[in-house]
């Protein structure tokens, strides 16, 4: 049933007062003008604004351009880079890898993801990563792209949480989660399940708070436990709908998505000039009020009760995914 604007600002004012960000202590520090924040129970002190690997593997980025990109990043005080074992088929975390040498990889808190559902398959990746992102232990490694039952049953009953702990405790990972952005009800399940989860990286934007939504459901609990919450998808889905469309402006976009009890927004950049813009953006920062944020969203309603324009909500689990649309944001 859909909402009326009254009842769509009541139910806003409700959840952006549960979301305040005075009710969590995340709040670390500032380097060189950029916010850092804690990732929950690791006690990482991580950038607000994060970069995503799967943009750093296109087609339309040399590695010379790739690694400039990277590299800048870190000299300007991002700290936090997101990566998966299979963004283009591994270009992503081989480029990345490349970038972190010369002393580059002692600045940076290094996630990447894996698909094992199973041991074998789990440390398969786990040895592929390490290899790509020339290093010898991964600061975060986390459980991709969670959508289906069976996966959960898989991950909680077939060793690979086992190997997974070994593996932490042989030194190759220091943390754990998992990630995905097709369900809130397959986040919620993977921790109420009883895992000590210590990250989880989902969809946090605009649009997100009618269609199954991960900021009403799971970042609440996340806040609860302690889990720290990677935020992504803050342009609400490929090809970053929100500013192409005129929803909304980038800016905005990150803006609230960084004004959420979220310890970074990861954000895919493929090109300096995005970098340099996004670097504005995260220095800039001021949360938002409840009332910039009810405003906001009850300006975007019409936009956001089907899933439409988050197209990650509405395709079928198990079907080939299209490279370009993993991840933009």
């Amino acid at each position: 049933m859909a909402l009326n604007r009254r009842e769509f600002i009541k139910l806003s004012a409700a959840t952006t007062a549960a979301l305040s960000l005075g009710s969590v202590d995340l709040f670390a520090d500032s380097r060189n003008g950029i916010p850092y924040r804690t990732l929950g129970k690791t006690g990482l002190e991580i950038s607000l604004l994060s970069l995503g690997g799967h943009e750093i593997g296109v087609d339309h980025l040399t590695e010379k351009e790739s690694i400039k990109i990277m590299r800048t990043a870190i000299d300007e005080g991002i700290n936090f880079f997101d990566n998966a074992w299979e963004y283009h088929e591994g270009r992503s975390e081989e480029r990345m890898g490349k970038a972190l040498v010369d002393g580059y990889r002692e600045k940076v808190i290094l996630m990447t993801k894996h698909h094992g559902r199973d041991p074998k398959v789990a440390q398969q990746h786990l040895e592929d990563s390490l290899r790509r992102l020339r290093t010898e232990v991964i600061d975060v490694w986390q459980f991709h792209e969670i959508d289906e039952d069976w996966e959960i049953d898989s991950i909680y009953s077939s060793g690979v949480l086992d190997y997974v702990l070994k593996a932490k405790q042989e030194g190759k990972i220091k943390h754990i989660g998992f990630t995905g952005h097709f369900r809130p009800s397959m986040h919620l399940e993977m921790i109420h399940r009883g895992f000590d989860w210590e990250t989880v990286q989902m969809p946090i934007n605009i649009l997100d708070k009618h269609f199954y939504s991960f900021t009403n459901n799971v970042l609440p609990v996340a806040v609860k436990k302690n889990i720290g919450v990677i935020a992504m998808k803050a342009l609400a889905g490929p090809p970053g709908v929100i500013h192409k469309e005129g929803i909304a402006k980038a800016e905005e976009a990150y803006r609230f998505a960084m004004s959420m009890p979220v310890s970074t927004v990861c954000s895919g950049m493929d090109s300096y000039e995005y970098l340099q813009k996004n670097l504005k953006t995260v220095r800039e920062f001021k949360p938002m009020t409840e009332e910039e944020i009810n405003t906001l969203l009850a300006g975007v309603i019409k936009y956001s009760m089907n899933g439409e324009y988050e197209g990650y909500k509405t395709y079928t689990p198990g079907a080939p995914d299209d490279e370009e649309e993993e991840e933009e944001a």
